[in-house]
């Protein structure tokens, strides 16, 4: 079973899909099951020792392979086609809109995908914090981390400065998720949709129940490595959390210093002790089987069936309230977008304090005071 997620980005497409290759590693298939991740910015075969054979996967940035759109629509298709195992992948509107094909290629593209995919449309209903994410993507140059030191190295100067949104910014990326939906309703016989307020709540049911595993019987995120999905989720975010302590430079971190090393570890390791006692109880209760299902992720990494690891949060909504400057300003403008384009639902200033305190809540077991929201 090949499955496809189609999407805009900020809606939790990168996450699905690595779970999704994850849960079918888990189960048994005739052929292997390879996450090739963004389908049109470079894919190879290479030979996998794991597997005895070659495999179609992510080129390695070396050389000639470097991700880049230098391949084309009829290339990927053969390579699609020549692969001898499974393939779960995502397909994004703004990389076909940079590539520029040919309208009767990109057509013959989706036709084959059409035929040979799964495909499942990844939305979200709060448009307003879509929109925010990306801003803080754009300036960030960061739209996922996978190791909390990334995440430190790449957040680090916003949560301590803040950033301003253009006004103009976010408008255009409310309106590239307009281009998205239609994108979707013009070209794509979609099976399944992605709701993120709703299903990322139950993400592991949503996967469970999609209509790609080989037989009736489910294994569980549980059943693979032993840990609930919720409880090593949550210590994903929680293990290096920023959001933590008012005093960023307080932890000593040296933002001119990118790399993974020993000392950027250490500054990881204090993030996790600056959390409240009831937040570090749990951390240190699930920490034994989230290490072990961390490395088990990385093997999968090792193995060539995943690119990366899982996704680490990025940022609730009350954390983007307290990153983004003028984020009074991005609510009345997000409004009149939603007014000018009769698409998605306008909010209030205490409606957004709500959802935040609602989503926290989930991620906490005892919520930072500075996120909070009154």
């Amino acid at each position: 079973m090949n499955v496809l997620i189609l999407t805009p980005d900020r809606v939790g497409s990168t996450l699905l899909q690595r779970l999704i290759t994850i849960y079918m590693a888990g189960h048994e298939y005739d052929k292997p099951v390879i996450n090739l991740h963004e389908l049109t910015n470079g894919l190879t075969f290479c030979y996998n020792s794991t597997y005895g054979k070659e495999i179609l996967n992510k080129s390695p940035n070396i050389g000639r392979n470097k991700w880049g759109y230098h391949q084309s629509l009829n290339e990927i298709i053969d390579l699609l086609e020549s692969a001898d195992h499974y393939k779960t992948s995502r397909l994004a509107l703004y990389h076909l809109v940079n590539r520029q094909d040919l309208v009767a290629d990109q057509l013959n593209f989706y036709n084959y995908l059409n035929k040979n995919f799964f495909i499942i449309s990844a939305r979200r209903e709060n448009l307003f914090e879509h929109g925010i994410s990306w801003a803080i993507a754009g300036h960030s140059k960061t739209l996922n981390v996978y190791q909390h030191v990334e995440k430190l190295n790449a957040f680090y100067d916003i949560y301590k400065n803040g950033i301003t949104v253009d006004q103009a910014v976010l408008w255009n990326y409310l309106s590239r998720y307009k281009d998205y939906l239609k994108w979707v309703d013009n070209h794509f016989e979609v099976n399944s949709y992605f709701n993120y307020e709703k299903d990322l709540k139950n993400i592991e049911n949503y996967i469970l129940n999609l209509d790609i595993f080989p037989n009736k019987e489910k294994k569980t995120w549980n059943d693979i490595f032993k840990i609930e999905w919720n409880d090593w989720n949550k210590c994903h975010k929680l293990a290096g959390d920023l959001s933590n302590t008012e005093d960023l430079e307080s932890i000593a971190y040296n933002p001119g210093d990118r790399t993974v090393t020993a000392k950027n570890l250490l500054v990881v390791n204090k993030l996790s002790n600056s959390l409240s006692l009831p937040n570090k109880n749990y951390l240190n209760k699930h920490s034994k089987k989230y290490v072990s299902a961390f490395k088990g992720i990385q093997e999968l990494v090792k193995a060539g069936t995943l690119p990366t690891g899982v996704p680490i949060k990025l940022q609730t909504l009350a954390e983007k309230r307290k990153i983004i400057k003028n984020f009074d300003q991005c609510v009345e403008t997000y409004n009149l977008w939603v007014e000018e384009n009769n698409l998605g639902q306008k909010y209030t200033n205490d409606e957004l304090k709500l959802i935040s305190n609602d989503e926290v809540k989930d991620w906490y077991n005892d919520v930072p005071k500075n996120l909070l929201l009154e």
